[in-house]
């Protein structure tokens, strides 16, 4: 093979073929899952991360930590997709995926120096993997969405790996309660949680974390326009929301009038103000109590709705607007002349401008039957709020899968000792060459309550044998690690359960990552080309005359 290599590729190119990558591939996949795994369970360690901007990230949240490493080996990089799929798809997980798939393929390097064939090991894997979902089934228990106690748990379970959870139950409520409040049914019992574009997370440093809160309703970071003239605070207001500028338009371009009379001068001003009446009248025709515009607000349009007594917000960001929209039951319009009864929202009970540290805060709150929210967070520095707002995220993705699909199945590495269990138990019955790396991957789920054992600083040969010996004759699928204590207990009694999807997509993103290293046997770097030695740096090419009209010269 190696006496090919020169006259296929340059000297410049570095190839690396055969056992050797994938011993390089398992290397680098098992250092990104060592850095992990630490962080896996609720004894977890944090990770203090500087970022290129100097910046400090503390977190324990996987995907956090691996979006902020430069990973060169391409190995590792798809490692960090990884973390980076299972976040945007099920928000929680993020670290067990990682601890999996290198646990996935330490186990398979036994075989590749036994001179099994990848194909083989991958064959081997994908039949576990499904397996191991049928067994998810099998164990996974429904659950009623609208049993507070239950979600709370779940919830709760889910954050207790996290750094809030010595905040128990209160990051689970404000999940809780923004989630169930954003849900819309779409009928046949489906519910579509929008988390992204409906929850707002306003942090503010300062105060304690047990103030943080959901607000029926939204807030942002405006003051009124006038605040000297405009109401601060309304009790029911009728709000209008707006998309377009209330001032006088201005020319696209410069825009250049030549007046000859003097009087002419006096008519445009007048003609502007006249335009600007208008647009006032016909807002207030409808007698609101609140305008919000995203766009500007001229100061005579100002000076017309504090007369009337109306408060206007400016400048607003879409989104928000969006929020307040669906907060208030508002719709936004985009004309002033457009404007109809039905498109000012009047399901806000209080409108409101609050101090919070040095900066103002409109709170539009009390709503009726709120399909936005904002959550409030505070604490002590912005650090503490980044983690808390991380943190959150996942608890509201755990809230969400379950009002999509209602199904748990037991935590604290119980599941995956059943699907382990399961799968020796059923390895008996594979003939061939499968056979052994089939039991391989059985064994590989065991490194989550390994690790869970590891973090909580038990004997983990012990704990290990005695789960082990509970889950081989099958007798309570529950049993597993509390991850506080490190015994070992049924997880049923203690609460400590997982969202069905989350684990489901764990499993099948970690095997598929396995199987997709495994399957690499050649890697090419390099592919830039190198000059030859002796040259100088080439001179760049001057154009002549004579080929500016050259097409050649056009890039297409």
């Amino acid at each position: 093979m190696m006496v090919y290599q020169d006259l296929l590729t340059d000297d410049s190119l570095k190839r690396e073929s055969g056992t050797k990558v994938h011993r390089a591939n398992i290397q680098a996949s098992k250092a990104v899952a060592d850095i992990i795994r630490t962080t896996l369970g609720p004894r977890s360690m944090l990770k203090m991360l500087l970022d290129a901007a100097g910046g400090i990230v503390v977190t324990n949240d996987g995907n956090a930590i691996l979006r902020e490493l430069d990973v060169a080996h391409p190995a590792a990089k798809s490692m960090i997709e990884l973390s980076r799929t299972q976040d945007e798809e099920v928000g929680d997980g993020t670290t067990s995926v990682i601890v999996l798939a290198g646990e996935m393929l330490h186990v398979a390097e036994s075989f590749i120096d036994k001179k099994y064939h990848p194909t083989v090991i991958c064959r081997a894997y994908n039949k576990a993997l499904e397996d191991a979902l049928s067994v998810l089934d099998k164990i996974a228990m429904t659950v009623d969405v609208n049993d507070r106690a239950t979600m709370l748990g779940l919830v709760k379970s889910c954050i207790g790996t996290k750094f809030t959870s010595q905040f128990g139950d209160l990051i689970a409520d404000l999940a809780i309660d923004a989630t169930t409040m954003v849900g819309v049914e779409l009928g046949q019992g489906l519910r579509e949680v929008d988390i992204k574009k409906y929850i707002k997370i306003e942090k503010i440093p300062g105060g304690q974390l047990e103030d943080s809160k959901v607000l029926k309703g939204v807030m942002f970071n405006k003051d009124v326009v006038a605040p000297g003239k405009m109401r601060r605070k309304i009790l029911n207001p009728r709000i209008i929301i707006l998309d377009c500028a209330l001032e006088y338009k201005k020319g696209e371009n410069q825009t250049n009038a030549e007046l000859l009379r003097e009087e002419d001068w006096s008519v445009l001003l007048k003609l502007e103000e006249e335009y600007i009446e208008n647009l006032c009248v016909q807002i207030l025709k409808f007698k609101p109590d609140l305008v919000i515009t995203e766009k500007g607000l001229s100061d005579l349009a100002c000076h017309y709705f504090s007369k009337a007594g109306v408060s206007a917000i400016r400048r607003l960001r879409k989104t928000d607007n969006n929020r307040i929209a669906r907060a208030s039951g508002a719709v936004i319009v985009n004309r002033p002349d457009e404007l109809q009864e039905s498109d000012v929202g009047t399901g806000a009970g209080l409108f409101e401008v609050k101090k919070i540290g040095d900066e103002f805060f409109a709170f539009i709150v009390d709503c009726k039957d709120p399909k936005a929210c904002t959550v409030l967070l505070r604490g002590a520095s912005k650090d503490l709020l980044n983690e808390v707002e991380r943190n959150l995220q996942d608890a509201m993705s755990v809230a969400r899968n379950i009002i999509k699909n209602p199904k748990l199945v037991p935590g604290g590495g119980a599941t995956e000792l059943t699907v382990s269990a399961m799968l020796k138990q059923k390895s008996s019955s594979i003939e061939g060459v499968e056979k052994w790396p089939y039991e391989a991957a059985a064994i590989a789920f065991e490194a989550i309550p390994r690790t869970l054992a590891q973090n909580c600083g038990v004997n983990v040969i012990r704990t290990m044998t005695a789960l082990q010996g509970k889950h081989a004759n099958g007798e309570n699928a529950w049993i597993g690690i509390d991850g506080n204590t490190g015994e070992t207990a049924d997880m049923k009694e203690r609460k400590i359960w997982d969202s069905y999807t989350v684990k489901a997509q764990a499993f099948k993103t970690a095997i598929e990552a396995a199987c997709m290293l495994l399957r690499i046997d050649d890697i090419v770097s390099g592919i830039k080309k190198r000059q030859a030695p002796g040259q100088g740096p080439s001179k760049p090419k001057i154009e002549q005359e004579g080929d500016a009209d050259n097409e050649q010269m056009i890039p297409e």
